[in-house]
């Protein structure tokens, strides 16, 4: 433990020399920053939760299991996935009958919750049983009974109905006409629900919902007079009562769980960014401070190359490198934190605006992320100063002055073997993603770019000393005197300019990677859709179309086709081997025959044809059917929108499914397993927009192509985040290096200008100089992300990556921009000093 005690080197070094040190705390501050944000987050998703308001007065919630779940493997080997539900899962209604009856409950509800068709409104359909826990309550009139219905006053005034009176309304049955028995004021249960809302009977609702027979959810009440403490004597003989049926109980925020489903989707985007990209970032945070830190020590190599001459011995110079961390982490860690946990309140805020996090769940900031943080920092800090103060202690007394003056030219065996590694395994997996397909290219090309960078951070100073080479050939040939002395000090000091260049290719790499990921899917995407939709009338309704509208569409004078279309998301088992996962898939349910489709939509079939698409029978798009294994006449297993399990036969494959649909089938099948069974499009070919105009808003082909794309361009927003997050880290931690490399060079300048060089001239030299550091990080990180996404792209769209010359012309631009100022500003103050 001693040798953790800061000793009085250590205190001395950070005394008398904190520009030493000052870069070393700020590339530990912002990696104390990004991971304490990054760990909010994740912890935020592991444990997010929402309180019940519907469920709130029904102790005991019973449910189906929100979550499709894929078992690989066997034995030890096996493994079990989960990933949350695209709609509803339901249960048997006929469960409320055995809940009911279990000692200690007084009431076991079934309930429904749908939409319902107003005219061009739409109401929240539940059961009128759902009263009983949500304290809905009769103003006047009766219950439901069947072929009734119960109005709020919402409803009613836009039905303008009373008791007695008729309404029309539209549900997955059809149009109905429902008497109005009653109104009725939504308790706070119900007032969760926005807009109009109207109940009904029972018996019908589940016929309504679309779905006989099942329901969302089972709300078990407690006996009158029962206490808090028998809520858990409830719920566990519910569960005994319920035992091999599959049904989940719920009890406290498990409650909410099930009335909310968007927090399965937040916690897998919480957990996603905090985990997945978190450790990404982890890893960048982790290489770009290890560098920083080993920089401070290099640059201290002729103080310790003294000590040893004057008799330090070995462990006195490590003890004192460890001490300098101790000193300066754990303090940069905590300051760095306060930022961080900024970072996450912002990043959460924007997650919730966009819809990704339910409102009621709150951002969790606990002691964990923060001290996990701060010890990261710590622990990196001491192994990076422990590796590099191993040779400094290592150097025989009488040699040590001797090698710190002259750089090392040749860095150590193991590093170089290491290097080496990652660079070979790099082209290997380039290579196997280039071969691969669909989500496995995707998969292998993740793996490209974390092993160069590896590489490039092991590799430095061979790497920094070929881009020299190569960079300075163009700056001799200029002949100016400051070129020349710029190309000749970037040879002899590469460990140095290594130092530099690494976080600019970190920068360009990640940036340039999440960046045009995003850009290649939203070209192709568009490209497919604008060429997919041939229908010359597009109508959508922002509710969802009426029941009839296909046939009211196919009914008006010059229509030659009409197809409507149910869009949601199913999931599919993808990958290959063991290694395999449940991924989100979106989904066309379509209301005619495939011969009528391809009148309204191309979707470049590849194989197979449309026209036997029906019961059993679907279409997939390419992509999916290589990440899937799956071809023409093959069973593809599926998780339709609300968890049923099923494995239809593929008749077809098509080309477009990125801009379209991943999967196409016949409508019928579809729609038992969605809470909303009206559709959201409706392709019409022929035929004027002002006869459609009644169905929704009508649009041509090219707008409706337009409106699809500024969607998807919504989804952006994560991916050029994550890409702003760590781009901009990476960026900071170059320019500090920088700063740090020209602050320790002022014994070097006031000798140029001593041997009779202008300030002007030196001043030239450190732009030339930084402009090579700008133009081989830009060159080097423009590499790796070329290699990283060309498979990706491939894989995913079938084509190369589309770059936008504007963004990339940015990304380049401020890479220069950041060196030449990081090393402008401090060389002047620098020179200042000297010639004060």
């Amino acid at each position: 433990m001693s040798l953790l005690v800061p000793n009085g080197l250590a205190r001395a070094a950070v005394r008398f020399k904190p520009a030493s040190f000052a870069g070393t705390f700020v590339a530990l501050m912002m990696a104390a920053l990004i991971i304490s944000a990054c760990g909010i987050l994740l912890e935020t998703g592991s444990r997010a939760s929402v309180p019940a308001q519907r469920y709130a007065r029904a102790p005991v919630v019973v449910a189906a299991d929100q979550y499709a779940r894929l078992v690989t493997g066997s034995g030890d080997s096996r493994s079990e996935s989960a990933s949350p539900l695209p709609d509803t899962a339901r249960v048997d209604t006929a469960l409320a009958g055995k809940a009911g009856r279990v000692p200690g409950a007084g009431a076991a509800v079934a309930d429904f919750t749908f939409p319902a068709r107003l005219g061009e409104d739409v109401l929240t359909g539940h059961g009128w049983g759902s009263h009983a826990f949500t304290g809905t309550a009769l103003t006047s009139g009766a219950a439901p009974r069947s072929g009734e219905v119960v109005l709020d006053a919402a409803a009613a005034r836009a039905a303008r109905a009373g008791v007695g009176d008729t309404v029309t309304l539209e549900t997955a049955t059809g149009r109905t006409a429902f008497r109005v028995s009653g109104l009725a004021r939504a308790g706070a249960g119900d007032d969760v629900a926005e807009g109009a809302t109207g109940w009904f009977a029972d018996a019908q609702s589940p016929v309504l919902a679309g779905h006989p027979g099942r329901a969302d959810a089972i709300a078990v009440l407690a006996e009158e007079g029962a206490s808090p403490a028998d809520g858990t004597a409830l719920a566990a003989g519910v569960r005994k009562a319920l035992s091999g049926t599959g049904a989940r109980v719920h009890t406290g925020d498990g409650r909410g769980a099930v009335e909310d489903h968007g927090l399965g989707y937040a916690r897998e985007t919480l957990t996603g960014l905090g985990g997945s990209f978190g450790g990404i970032a982890a890893m960048v945070a982790v290489f770009t401070a290890s560098g920083t830190v080993a920089l401070s020590v290099a640059q201290r190599a002729r103080e310790f190359a003294l000590l040893r001459a004057v008799g330090a011995t070995p462990r006195q110079i490590r003890r004192a490198v460890a001490s300098e961390a101790l000193l300066v982490a754990p303090l940069a860690g905590i300051i760095g934190c306060l930022p961080g946990i900024g970072l996450a309140h912002w990043w959460f805020a924007q997650l919730k605006d966009r819809g990704a996090v339910p409102g009621p769940v709150d951002l969790r900031v606990s002691w964990i992320p923060l001290v996990v943080a701060v010890g990261t920092v710590l622990l990196t800090a001491l192994t990076a100063g422990w590796a590099a103060g191993r040779r400094p202690a290592k150097t025989k007394p009488g040699q040590a002055l001797t090698e710190a003056s002259v750089e090392q030219l040749r860095p150590g065996v193991i590093r170089t073997v290491l290097g080496l590694g990652a660079l070979a395994g790099g082209g290997f997996f380039t290579v196997y993603a280039a071969r691969s397909a669909g989500e496995d290219a995707a998969n292998a090309a993740l793996g490209v770019v974390m092993l160069f960078m590896l590489a490039v951070a092991l590799l430095g100073p061979l790497v920094a000393r070929l881009c020299a080479a190569l960079l300075g050939l163009a700056l001799d040939a200029r002949g100016a005197a400051a070129a020349t002395l710029a190309a000749a000090n970037s040879r002899t000091n590469a460990r140095r300019l290594a130092s530099a260049i690494t976080p600019i290719v970190l920068a360009m790499a990640f940036a340039s990677t999440l960046a045009f990921m995003h850009t290649s899917e939203s070209h192709v995407a568009a490209k497919q859709l604008r060429a997919g939709v041939i229908a010359d009338h597009v109508v959508t309704h922002p509710a969802g179309l009426p029941a009839d509208a296909v046939r009211r569409a196919a009914r008006t004078p010059g229509v030659e086709a009409a197809v409507g279309l149910l869009g949601t998301q199913v999931l599919v088992p993808v990958g290959s081997g063991g290694d395999r996962w449940l991924e989100g898939s979106s989904v066309q349910g379509v209301s005619g025959s495939g011969a009528r489709l391809a009148q309204v939509q191309d979707l470049d079939v590849r194989g197979g044809s449309l026209d036997r698409i029906g019961k059993g029978r679907i279409a997939i798009d390419r992509t999916l059917a290589l990440s899937a294994g799956a071809g023409v006449g093959d069973k593809l297993p599926m998780y339709l929108p609300d968890g049923t399990r099923t494995s239809p036969e593929v008749v077809a494959v098509y080309g477009r499914g990125l801009g379209l649909a991943a999967v196409t089938m016949d409508r019928a099948s579809l729609a038992a397993h969605v809470t909303s069974g009206f559709d959201t499009t409706l392709l019409v070919r022929g035929g004027n927009a002002e006869a459609l105009a009644p169905l929704g808003t009508v649009t041509d082909a090219a707008g409706y192509a337009a409106g699809r794309t500024t969607d998807r361009e919504l989804n952006a927003w994560a991916n050029n985040t994550m890409a702003a997050v760590l781009g901009g880290f990476a960026a900071l931690a170059a320019a500090n290096t920088l700063v740090m490399t020209v602050l320790d060079r002022r014994r070097e300048l006031g000798m140029l200008r001593l041997v009779g060089a202008t300030r002007r001239q030196v001043m030239d030299m450190l732009r030339w100089e930084g402009l090579l550091v700008a133009v081989a990080g830009v060159a080097l990180g423009t590499a790796i992300a070329s290699a990283t996404l060309i498979p990706m792209t491939r894989g995913l769209t079938g084509e190369a990556p589309y770059v936008p010359p504007l963004l990339y012309g940015s990304f380049a631009a401020a890479a220069v921009c950041l060196a030449l100022a990081a090393v402008t500003l401090p060389a002047r103050k620098a020179l200042r000093e000297r010639q004060g």
